[in-house]
């Protein structure tokens, strides 16, 4: 009987929970999606196709075991699918809002690649794990026999709170530094709420400190703490510190005041939501309202940049980019909600040169082309000749990703080894770096990635530290 509640894709349509209307949306920072009520998420989930490949397990960083967990949604069996959905994923219902399905899970769905319309896996994992909250079925961490064993963990993101989870399991002391005020990294200071209302983040990292977990903010490596330091008092050290230093925007007049990083934007935003004081924001200088705000760039930054513009009250806001929509490297999901608010795209664009004497008054750009494919398979933008036009501007928005700070002069450390784009090199099975008892994971090795991917990471750390301090105990032990 229970089979016959699965692949109903052929006589049931893919639909989403309900999207609140662009013009409501817009004028707030709620999350845009509602709820799936029970009987709707039941009957998504028995789409699936239960395929004997599950592509879309393959392609999901973390393998979730997905079709399991549909069927179980399928029929009823919500806690059942929760304990399943967490089994490999240390924030699934943060992985349900922010993971760019399109391009993994659902991108990969069977009856997607059929013409039926994908199963909708991340919505359904959200309302599993939304339904494990409010049903108290999200227990406790299950801390193991204490090892007297101590890890520090640089960088309170998504790669350092998913290791510190699972080394705490283990009965490891663990220790997360982090230069900001809050835990939560990228989570926190970088997504707008509109896509991750910041409770959802914080009661993930209260879970962490409820089992023990030690947070130390403020604690800005190089300066506050010394890596050397920190080494001194731990048995291993992992560097989960994540990416954030702003990829330069080199044109003339770049440097006028009214040209921000995003990050720098995106942060302040988020600090107002969470209730601080921001005297840039209080200023206006980062504060969008009223203004003809231009953001360059095509990841999902630039769409958080343009979308948080547009709900501060922004007269305008129009998006470069440089190549077309089809080779955009965001979600369209997020293009089109931000289209439905009312941005502007303008592709096939590249900023040249930005004019005022004491503020932003114009940016002048060329119109491009795409050209022959480079080394990693994509088209090479040229530019148009004879092409150029302006646009009027307030405020001037850099997203155009991110690049590690400088990994030796932060943690004093000339033997870690370094790829050639400043990231830290490290093992890809074990994350340890090229110095013993040092791991690395995150974004810090991979460059700017998705969120996915960090928590996958820092969950393979974690087993990898545990392993090497079980050997230090045994070896230790023997020696005795």
């Amino acid at each position: 009987m229970a089979a016959e509640k699965m692949l109903k894709f052929t006589g049931l349509g893919r639909s989403m929970p309900d999207k609140r209307d662009a013009g409501a949306r817009k004028g707030d920072f709620h999350e845009i999606y509602g709820e799936f009520i029970a009987e709707k998420a039941a009957a998504q989930a028995s789409r699936c196709s239960q395929c004997g490949v599950p592509f879309c397990q393959v392609h999901c960083p973390l393998h979730n075991n997905i079709p399991d967990w549909l069927k179980l949604t399928a029929e009823g069996r919500l806690e059942e699918a929760y304990e399943l959905s967490s089994a490999t994923n240390s924030m699934p219902e943060i992985c349900g809002r922010i993971c760019p399905q399109d391009r993994l899970c659902e991108g990969n769905c069977v009856i997607e690649q059929s013409g039926h319309g994908t199963v909708t896996i991340g919505a359904v994992e959200k309302y599993i794990t939304e339904t494990a909250w409010s049903k108290g079925w999200v227990k406790p961490i299950a801390v193991g026999k204490p090892t007297g064993r101590s890890v520090g963990i640089i960088g309170a993101g998504p790669a350092g709170l998913a290791a510190a989870e699972e080394l705490r399991r283990k009965g490891h002391d663990v220790h997360i530094y982090d230069r900001y005020d809050r835990a939560g990294g990228l989570l926190i200071y970088g997504i707008p709420n509109f896509k991750l209302e910041k409770d959802v983040v914080q009661r993930r990292t209260q879970r962490l400190a409820d089992a023990g977990i030690h947070f130390h903010h403020n604690a800005d490596i190089g300066r506050t703490h010394q890596f050397a330091d920190l080494r001194a008092r731990h048995d291993a050290m992992l560097i989960a510190t994540g990416v954030y230093k702003a990829r330069a925007l080199e044109v003339p007049g770049a440097t006028l005041p009214q040209v921000l990083p995003a990050m720098r934007y995106l942060t302040a935003a988020n600090r107002i939501g969470l209730g601080d004081v921001v005297p840039d924001h209080a200023s206006g200088l980062l504060d969008a309202k009223g203004k003809r705000v231009v953001v360059i760039g095509g990841g999902d930054t630039a769409m958080d940049c343009v979308r948080t513009a547009i709900r501060q009250g922004a007269s305008s806001v129009s998006c470069l980019y440089r190549r077309d929509r089809a080779n955009m490297p965001g979600s369209l999901r997020e293009v089109a909600h931000a289209e439905e608010e009312g941005v502007n795209f303008i592709w096939l664009s590249q900023p040249v040169e930005i004019t005022g004497k004491t503020k932003v008054e114009k940016v002048r750009a060329h119109r491009m082309r795409l050209g022959l494919a480079d080394a990693s398979g994509r088209q090479t933008p040229e530019e148009i000749p004879n092409s150029t036009f302006s646009l009027d501007a307030d405020l001037v928005i850099s997203a155009l990703g991110f690049e590690p700070e400088d990994c030796h002069g932060l943690f004093g450390e000339k033997a870690l080894a370094l790829s050639g784009a400043g990231t830290i090199s490290a093992d890809p099975r074990t994350k340890e770096t090229s110095v013993p008892g040092i791991y690395a994971a995150g974004d810090i090795v991979r460059g700017a990635s998705l969120v996915v991917w960090a928590i996958r990471d820092g969950r393979d750390a974690a087993r990898a530290i545990d392993r090497a301090l079980a050997k230090m105990t045994k070896t230790a032990m023997a020696a005795e």
